[in-house]
């Protein structure tokens, strides 16, 4: 897509710089990797290989238990000020991405999402006055919960003056679930060469790469109301909900297609297909439509592939490593459950790299750096 004249617009100028915050994540996994041992005391093991993938899950004996937590991040800014220039809330909507969040990084273990918990922490008590944006708020969470058939456990809503902004909140979200039976464990262990890579679609720009949107708004003739396409504002577009992808892993597992291997493509946009710890190389010949906020953003931002691609989804909200032999009833079977998807490439012998063929980007092992 052919750039503006104006400077790029990378992430970090937006102020998330991934190294910075990466050291921290690995020394925290290595911290939290010696407590490990307090499980035998219970009578239960880590799963060692889930360290440092998206959902950390411990063998308790007839089946495996799943766990993670996540932040929504800054995507409630942005629907606050659509509320302030529009007088719609978007909270049903952010409520779907909170959830998403912690959903979709605990399906990629190859769990089946049980229960989920409410963290909203909200800059004073008045926040919650506003009945119509609180209501929203829980009409949405229950709608996302309905979908991925999962309980709401409860939570916890604190009122943190001081910590968050006044009239802000901060949404997060906790998911345990199961692997039963213990088969459906996708830590990568049968990942091999000569497996498809199955790309699902993303509904637009999901929870990451939020700190770059807001800041490009002050590039934008309109701010948030300029249009992305007509009748179409760049807020709107920003607000559309995470798609919900544990529906089709739960379709997978009952049609008896193995996943190898799963990635939610989150931060660090394409490089997430490089989480895998082993040596593959992975050579990408297809590339889905890109959503048009994410062109938008690419566009405005001045960013070149290999910035738009190693920062936001791009059209790919999740990936899929099977047999090659089930790739395209893994596409038929995403479909069926309103999910567009794409057999896109192939997982070949080391190095360890990406190749993304059809726009020229190559990233080596040094891409990702998360354990």
């Amino acid at each position: 897509m052919q750039a503006p004249a104006s400077t790029p617009l990378s992430y970090e100028q937006s102020g998330v710089v991934y190294d910075l915050i990466d050291p921290l994540k690995v020394a925290a996994q290595r911290a939290a990797a010696a407590t490990a041992g307090h499980l035998a005391g219970h009578g239960f093991t880590e799963v060692k290989a889930s360290r440092g993938e998206s959902a950390y899950v411990v063998d308790v004996g007839p089946f495996y238990l799943a766990s993670i937590v996540e932040c929504l991040g800054s995507k409630a800014l942005v629907a606050d000020e659509m509320q302030r220039l529009t007088g719609r809330s978007f909270y049903a909507s952010i409520a779907q991405d909170t959830i998403a969040m912690a959903v979709n990084d605990l399906i990629t273990v190859g769990a089946t999402p049980l229960v989920v918990q409410a963290y909203w922490a909200a800059g004073g008590s008045d926040w919650f006055a506003d009945a119509e944006r609180a209501q929203a708020l829980v009409a949405g969470w229950k709608a996302a919960c309905d979908t991925c058939r999962v309980a709401w456990g409860g939570g916890e809503t604190p009122a943190l003056a001081g910590i968050v902004e006044s009239g802000r909140i901060d949404l997060a979200a906790s998911c345990t679930g199961i692997v039963s039976p213990k088969t459906r464990l996708s830590l990568g262990d049968e990942l091999e060469p000569g497996n498809a890579i199955v790309l699902l679609a993303s509904s637009g720009i999901h929870a990451n790469g939020l700190s770059l949107a807001r800041k490009l708004v002050e590039r934008l003739p309109q701010g948030y109301l300029t249009e992305v396409e007509p009748g179409l504002t760049y807020g709107e577009a920003l607000l559309a909900p995470t798609t919900l992808y544990s529906p089709v892993t739960e379709a997978l597992a009952a049609a008896g297609v193995r996943v190898r291997y799963a990635a939610n493509i989150t931060g660090h946009g394409w490089r997430k297909l490089l989480r895998h710890p082993g040596t593959f190389t992975y050579r990408i010949v297809a590339v889905p439509p890109v959503t048009p906020v994410l062109g938008f953003i690419q566009q405005h931002a001045g960013q070149d592939d290999a910035e738009a691609y190693g920062t936001l989804n791009m059209g790919a909200g999740f990936a899929l490593y099977v047999a090659a032999e089930d790739a395209e009833r893994t596409v038929e079977i995403a479909r069926a459950q309103g999910v567009e998807a794409l057999v896109a490439g192939r997982v070949e012998a080391g190095p360890k790299r990406l190749i993304v063929e059809p726009l020229g980007i190559e990233w080596g092992d040094d891409a990702l750096q998360l354990r």
